[in-house]
């Protein structure tokens, strides 16, 4: 079944992308950023949940606690900065003395979660419009990108999961943002070349010719937390609001 292959290729490939329909081409606006709320019953909306819910540490009571499913709609712009940085990391990788068949093809292109917060009204009573709020991180980033700066995570890059459930872990509600909810943006990834996990990860500053660095690598080599060193190489798909 469809959902089955999208659960068995998440965080490893393209297929899930092409299931939720997420190929390039296929969704993009010119001047506008919307989204657009997937109800009950919608097909990729129940490949979203049903990847988010797989996930989910086993001892956490998870029925529930999806709220909303937002499809982002990104601007034409942002699709041609997304592919623009694919295209630098197949062409960096061509000159490699090592070819890496993945980098080559597509960039090493991943689905992966990152945890974050809402403090505005989207998704409450069909409210689907971007606030301004510089608070609001998923409005922030659905409208500016991803920020080198502020999405950074231990100086390194933007950490990202393969999971839900280490993704909704990471996600900190600030004490002067008690009304703040957790939410989860599914991301397209441009993972390029990966390095292998460090014991400390300030030992990156001094590496060069990778894209990316594994924090923690699970069974079968899955990579579950990735830290994207360029914030071009991530675009938003979705938004998962999470119940309190």
């Amino acid at each position: 079944m469809k959902s089955n292959r999208a659960v068995r290729q998440w965080g490893f490939g393209l297929e899930s992308a092409r299931d939720l329909g997420l190929t390039s081409g296929n969704y993009g606006v010119d001047n506008l950023i919307i989204f657009t709320e997937l109800v009950e019953g919608d097909s990729s909306r129940k490949i979203v949940e049903i990847i988010c819910r797989t996930s989910w540490l086993k001892s956490e009571n998870h029925c529930g606690r999806i709220e909303r499913v937002l499809k982002v709609h990104n601007m034409q712009k942002t699709l041609a900065r997304f592919e623009e940085y694919r295209e630098m990391v197949k062409i960096k990788a061509s000159k490699l003395p090592k070819k890496h068949p993945r980098c080559l093809a597509d960039g090493n292109e991943l689905l992966r979660f990152y945890g974050t917060t809402v403090v505005c009204s989207l998704g409450l009573n069909g409210s689907s419009s971007l606030c301004i709020s510089e608070r609001c991180c998923v409005c922030r980033i659905i409208r500016n990108g991803f920020s080198a700066k502020k999405e950074l995570k231990g100086g390194i890059g933007v950490f990202t999961t393969s999971t839900s459930g280490r993704a909704f872990e990471s996600i900190e509600i600030l004490e002067e943002e008690p009304a703040a909810r957790k939410a989860l943006i599914v991301c397209r990834v441009i993972a390029g070349r990966v390095h292998r996990p460090l014991e400390n990860i300030q030992e990156m500053a001094g590496q060069t010719g990778f894209d990316s660095l594994a924090g923690k690598v699970g069974l079968y080599s899955n990579i579950e937390e990735l830290y994207l060193l360029n914030s071009r190489a991530l675009l938003p798909c979705f938004v998962v609001i999470c119940k309190p």
